[in-house]
C-alpha cells in the first residue's frame, strides 16, 4: 500500500531527501509531496554568487526539477507550511485542507540573523540568502557607490564578491578578529584578508557595528562603528550568521535543541516516531550543522529508513571545506583550530606565493587531526584522505628544520617559513 511522505521546504538538503527517496524506492511504496515555501523549486544556494554572472542571472535550479515529469512526488511552490497537527497527522498551509502524512520531515533550513542594531530595517539594507535577496541586491546596486557587508564568514566573504561583480566599492565588517573566524585561525585569517584586500575589499576585523545611519529619505547612508568610525554606505548586506527555522516545534509540540533547531535523536527523529529533522534546522546532539554536505549525508539516512534499508545511528562527517572566495581558494578540514588537547600545529607560509599551511597533529604526531590551506590547496585530497589514520613513522616534527615538510606527503614543499606550536 502506498503511504505518503510529506517533506517541510524544498531547499538543497528537502530536494536531495526527495532524489534519494525516489532512487531507492523500486516500488513506489511512498507517494511525496513536498512544500516549498519560495515560489520556485530548489535551487543551488551555494552558487549564489554566480547568479550576478550572467545579465538575467544563471538558472541554479537543481535537477531534476520535481513536480513536472514524475507521477510520484507533487511538489507545491510558494506554500509555506503553517502548523503541524501531529494527532491528526496532518500538515496545514495557507489556506486549503490539511495534508495528511505517514511521515513527515522537516527540511526547512536557516534565517539570516541580523544583528539588533538601531537602523537596521532602513531603506537599502538586505540580507544574502534567497534569489530574492540577490534580486533586491542587483536592483539596488549602484556600481562605484559605496556597500558594506556586515559579516566575514563563508557567506559574507561571497556577498562581498558579489557587491564587487556589480561594480561597487565594498567593505566588510566582521566582529571577529579574522575572517572566516569558524574555518581559519589567526595567521591563515591574516593572509585571506591581505588578498582579499589586493582585490579592492577594505576588511576591517574586530570591528563592533553600533547603527546604521539613514538620510532625510529614509535609505541608508552610513555604517557607524563602536568606535565611532562611519562607513559610507548606500547598500548595506547583513552575512552575520543564520538561525534554524525551527518556528513550527513550538505549536506542535516538539521540543527544540539548546541552541534552536529541532531536537533530534541518533536517527534524525524527533521525540515523534513519524517525524524526522534533517539539514540546518536539526539540532543533532544539541547543535544544528550549517554546511551542506552533513545535510546532504542525513538526507541519505532518513532516505534509507523511511524504506526499511538501514537503520544505523547518523554520525556527523568530519568538517571539511573547500571553496574559492572572492578568486582566493580557501580549504578548511577536521580540528583545524587545533582545539583538541594536546594538539600540534604545524604550519608553513610561503609570503612569495602567498600561500598558508597548517596541519594539526595529535599530542604524539602519529595522526592527523586537521589542517587549513590558502592560496594553494592542491594538498587537500591527499591530507583529507589522511585524516584521523595513522603517519608513517618520521623523525619528530620539532627537530626538523621544517616541521611541515617533516610529515610525509602532507606538504607541496619547503616555504620560507615555519613554525611549530
Amino acid at each position: 500500500m502506498t503511504r505518503t511522505l510529506v517533506v517541510v521546504g524544498h531547499g538543497m538538503v528537502g530536494h536531495r531527501l526527495v532524489r534519494e527517496v525516489r532512487a531507492l524506492d523500486r516500488t513506489d511504496s511512498w507517494r511525496v509531496v513536498v512544500l516549498a515555501e519560495e515560489p520556485w523549486p530548489a535551487y543551488d544556494r551555494m552558487a549564489l554568487s554566480s547568479w550576478f554572472d550572467a545579465p538575467e542571472g544563471r538558472d541554479l535550479t537543481l535537477a531534476p526539477s520535481f513536480g513536472s515529469g514524475d507521477p510520484m512526488v507533487e511538489l507545491r511552490t510558494a506554500n509555506p507550511v503553517r502548523r503541524i497537527d501531529r494527532t491528526g497527522r496532518t500538515v496545514h498551509c495557507s489556506d486549503g485542507p490539511g495534508i495528511p502524512y505517514d511521515a513527515l520531515v522537516l527540511a526547512t533550513g536557516s534565517r539570516p540573523f541580523v544583528p539588533p542594531v538601531p537602523g537596521r530595517e532602513a531603506a537599502g539594507c538586505f540580507t544574502y540568502r534567497t534569489l530574492e535577496d540577490l534580486r533586491a541586491i542587483r536592483a539596488a546596486a549602484v556600481a562605484g557607490r559605496p556597500g558594506v557587508v556586515i559579516g566575514g564568514g563563508l557567506l559574507g566573504l561571497e556577498a562581498a564578491n558579489a557587491l564587487r561583480h556589480l561594480g561597487m566599492r565594498v567593505d566588510i565588517v566582521e566582529a571577529a578578529p579574522r575572517l572566516m573566524p569558524q574555518q581559519v585561525d589567526a595567521e591563515g585569517g591574516g593572509l585571506l584578508a591581505s588578498l582579499v584586500g589586493d582585490l579592492g575589499v577594505r576588511v576591517r576585523c574586530a570591528a563592533v557595528t553600533d547603527a546604521l545611519e539613514s538620510g532625510p529619505d529614509g535609505r541608508v547612508r552610513g555604517v557607524r562603528l563602536a568606535d565611532g568610525t562611519v562607513l559610507p554606505a548606500e547598500l548595506v548586506v547583513f552575512s552575520a550568521g543564520i538561525r534554524p527555522r525551527d518556528e513550527l516545534a513550538g505549536p506542535a509540540g516538539l521540543p527544540l535543541g539548546p541552541r534552536g533547531g529541532f531536537l533530534v535523536d541518533s536517527r534524525l527523529r524527533t521525540e515523534d516516531e513519524r517525524v524526522w529533522a534533517i539539514g540546518e534546522c536539526a539540532a543533532l546532539d544539541g547543535r544544528c550543522h550549517g554546511l551542506v554536505a552533513p545535510g546532504h549525508r542525513m538526507a541519505a539516512s532518513v532516505a534509507r529508513q523511511l524504506l526499511s534499508l538501514d537503520d544505523r545511528p547518523f554520525t556527523v562527517p568530519t568538517p571539511a571545506t573547500r571553496l574559492k572566495v572572492l578568486g582566493v581558494d580557501v580549504a578548511s578540514f577536521g580540528d583545524a583550530l587545533a582545539t583538541t588537547e594536546g594538539a600540534l600545529e604545524l604550519a608553513q607560509s610561503d609570503h612569495a606565493a602567498r600561500s598558508y599551511l597548517k596541519v594539526v597533529l595529535s599530542a604524539d604526531a602519529s595522526r592527523l587531526l586537521g589542517g587549513i590551506l590558502i592560496g594553494d590547496t592542491r594538498t587537500y585530497p591527499d591530507l583529507l584522505a589522511r585524516l584521523g589514520r595513522p603517519l608513517p613513522a618520521t623523525a619528530p616534527p620539532r627537530l626538523t628544520p621544517d616541521p611541515v615538510a617533516a610529515v610525509p606527503l602532507l606538504a607541496p614543499g619547503p616555504g620560507p617559513a615555519a613554525r611549530t606550536a
